[in-house]
């Protein structure tokens, strides 16, 4: 690996940091919450998503987003290609706490891609499930991350929207909007306590 190879990876690396980093801002997770990533490693060396597969890079982009978000006691989720239908690895301690069923698959760059399976030699304990439903996440390079995400998902666009040459799009969840015209969705502890009063409207 040359020099400017490595300052290459280097700044994948921060950027990604980086992306996590504005997103987790303007959304903050709770410890247990699922963080997803989608990534192709192709769009990042600024190829074609599934032709151009870069083992450095989606090991790189790994790397950083683990170290980064276990600090924080977020779970990592990683999104395969299409190949594995957009299975997903996680910790095995993720999937028995979210009571996530595995399946038998082991990811490699030609079918899963080299994200996911840098992730799947990268994690302790290695588990892929077909489903996730995550609180927040990063899609790098378009691979299309919604289906593993909470409804109701909310687009956030980054200052920090590009790693490498691909683009970079990121959402959060928020719960559901209920009940129609007459439904409250700020609590009104004032009111409450005057109803039980006989005071209220």
């Amino acid at each position: 690996m040359t020099k400017e190879s490595d300052k290459q990876l280097k700044e994948i690396q921060d950027n990604t940091v980086k992306a996590i980093s504005e997103l987790l801002k303007i959304r903050q997770l709770k410890k247990g919450s699922v963080f997803v990533i989608g990534c192709s490693s192709s769009e990042v060396a600024g190829g074609t998503i599934g032709k151009n597969s870069s083992s450095q890079i989606g090991k790189a982009i790994f790397d950083a987003a683990y170290k980064f978000l276990s600090k924080k006691g977020i779970y990592l989720a990683c999104q395969c290609c299409e190949h594995l239908n957009r299975a997903i690895v996680v910790e095995e301690k993720c999937a028995e706490e979210y009571n996530l069923e595995p399946v038998c698959v082991v990811p490699w760059v030609h079918a899963g891609g080299s994200f996911a399976t840098a992730a799947y030699y990268g994690f302790k304990n290695p588990c892929v499930v077909e489903h996730i439903k995550a609180d927040a996440g990063l899609d790098i390079g378009d691979t299309l991350i919604g289906m593993h995400l909470k409804e109701v998902a909310v687009p956030v666009h980054l200052k920090q929207n590009l790693i490498g040459k691909a683009h970079v799009t990121a959402a959060y969840s928020r719960p559901k909007l209920i009940g129609g015209e007459r439904a409250k969705y700020v609590p009104d502890c004032k009111n409450f306590q005057n109803s039980l009063l006989g005071k209220s409207k």
